[in-house]
């Protein structure tokens, strides 16, 4: 027990430097499996929060332009959600990647942009922003007619109409579809290291640690179920989480009539 204490100690935040600098070369227990995959884990966590909650604000800007009749301000958001949703996140990843390198070839100061605290987070950022715009945008044109109908008749418009009324009502009925783009997200966070935007000192994610220890031990059958573990508690959490926002936001209908985002699993977009 006070083995594994310790290496929890040596390396339980070693993904982000804090910590042992070298890896374990030989002899690998289960709890250094457990505990490198594990501090992997940060960097997935922080590329699926901080996309989300960036690329949210994001996503309901191309909805609403998406759905504008002006159409200088509709085509822009229409071409930017099709071309995200149309070609695969580990394209633009790699695409993404070298594209930064020609600009930080030109310029320095777009070096931090190569790294993938930032660049990744980018490509993920844009991703899930088109497939939540056109969520919101299939919200937006599902809101009942009856409710704008009300806030006319009560002489609200512009900016009042769209927060007390039409936004509320869009996160209401995009959330059950908006929970599964999380999920998604979350698990798609794993192809950052796989793809163009390589690990410094070893510091990768959670994928990036268990194929480590396959790689050296020939047995992809403890550091991959490890994986899948931890993925599947946070997958809980995210549940967990979106389904009390979505009875917060459904909270003024009947018992019968809340939405319940539905759990998948999904390992794959």
């Amino acid at each position: 027990m006070s083995s594994c204490l310790q290496t929890i100690h040596d390396y339980g935040l070693r993904s982000i430097g804090i910590g042992e600098r070298l890896l374990p070369r030989e002899g690998f227990t289960l709890c250094e499996q457990a505990t490198l995959i594990g501090s992997g884990m940060i960097w997935n966590v922080y590329f699926g929060v901080m996309a989300l909650t960036i690329g949210f604000f994001l996503a309901t800007g191309l909805a609403v332009a998406k759905g504008s009749q002006n159409r200088w301000v509709r085509k822009p958001a229409e071409w930017f959600i099709f071309v995200f949703r149309g070609s695969p996140l580990f394209i633009q990843f790699f695409f993404a990647y070298f594209l930064f390198l020609s600009l930080k070839s030109a310029n320095p100061a777009f070096g931090a942009f190569t790294a993938a605290w930032l660049g990744a987070l980018i490509v993920l950022f844009l991703n899930t922003a088109a497939y939540t715009g056109e969520i919101f945008y299939g919200a937006l044109r599902s809101i009942p007619k009856g409710d704008t109908e009300a806030a006319d008749a009560y002489g609200m418009t512009g900016w009042p109409r769209f927060r007390r009324i039409v936004w509320p009502t869009m996160l209401r009925l995009a959330w059950p579809a908006y929970t599964n783009e999380a999920i998604f997200l979350f698990h798609a966070t794993t192809l950052v290291f796989f793809s163009g935007f390589p690990a410094w000192q070893q510091r990768g994610d959670a994928l990036y640690y268990a194929s480590y220890f396959a790689d050296k031990t020939f047995n992809p059958f403890v550091p991959y179920p490890i994986l899948a573990g931890y993925f599947i508690l946070v997958t809980l959490v995210i549940v967990s989480v979106f389904g009390l926002i979505g009875k917060r936001l459904n909270r003024h209908l009947p018992a019968e009539r809340r939405a319940r985002p539905p759990m998948r699993l999904t390992l794959i977009r």
